[in-house]
């Protein structure tokens, strides 16, 4: 029996043929948390994968991916472009990327800079990585962090669900503070999807625990040559 309903319109699917048997994919209007090890690797598929034409599951759409984790590897993303039979150099030039040091200039890229740069791009694909990190600077005041991080959930909640974009953060857990418990818990309850990616070896994790319509549910899978070559398109 199928976790989903089979009417479940498929947008933005992760490509991997055991989890798309169970999974629909990602729609529009989704706000979508990823967390995990795989969390930021995933982003990068999604990022190539939102390039391919609807039939091959993606959004024939262009990227906006705000980077607050100084992490978006063009090399890589050129790698999964070549596994895809995509042209890296097309894929790349389709993916706008802002990068932000402070939780000042993120907060400016979401609020601010992102409206213009989503209908500019027509993007149907929005990414921010690592959206928790520099709110944990110690730099900047406790009260204020809290307030810019309030505002940048509630933008991309609004964007997700007014522009009828895909919104994807990644987020990496941080539990040694009340300020990170704090984050986590203003974007689990501005987010209406939340999933864990995690690669442990050659086993892969893709766990939904949190959904707005569907029912939660987690499935692990053996990675070998055969079944990472069909994740990347290969």
């Amino acid at each position: 029996m199928s976790v989903l309903s089979t009417n479940t319109l498929r947008r933005l699917s992760l490509g991997f043929p055991t989890l798309d048997h169970v999974f629909p994919g990602f729609e529009a209007g989704d706000f979508v948390v990823l967390r995990g090890n795989a969390a930021s690797y995933t982003c990068f598929v999604l990022s190539v994968r939102a390039q391919l034409a609807l039939e091959r599951g993606g959004l024939g759409s262009s990227i906006v991916f705000v980077d607050g984790g100084n992490m978006f590897d063009p090399y890589l993303v050129a790698e999964i472009a070549r596994g895809y039979g995509l042209d890296s150099r097309t894929v790349l030039e389709k993916i706008s990327v802002s990068r932000a040091f402070t939780a000042y200039q993120l907060s400016s890229l979401i609020l601010e800079d992102l409206d213009s740069a989503l209908k500019g791009n027509k993007a149907g694909l929005l990414i921010v990585s690592d959206i928790a990190s520099l709110f944990l600077d110690r730099d900047v005041p406790k009260i204020e962090a809290e307030e810019l991080f309030i505002k940048i959930c509630v933008k991309l909640s609004q964007i997700a669900g007014t522009k009828q974009t895909i919104v994807f953060a990644s987020y990496f857990p941080e539990k040694r503070s009340m300020r990170g418990w704090f984050f986590e818990t203003v974007l689990f309850d501005k987010c209406n999807v939340l999933v864990r990616v995690k690669k442990t070896g050659r086993i892969l994790t893709f766990a939904l625990d949190d959904h707005v319509q569907l029912k939660t549910f987690n499935i692990a899978f053996t990675i070998d040559n055969n079944s990472l070559a069909s994740f990347m398109g290969m």
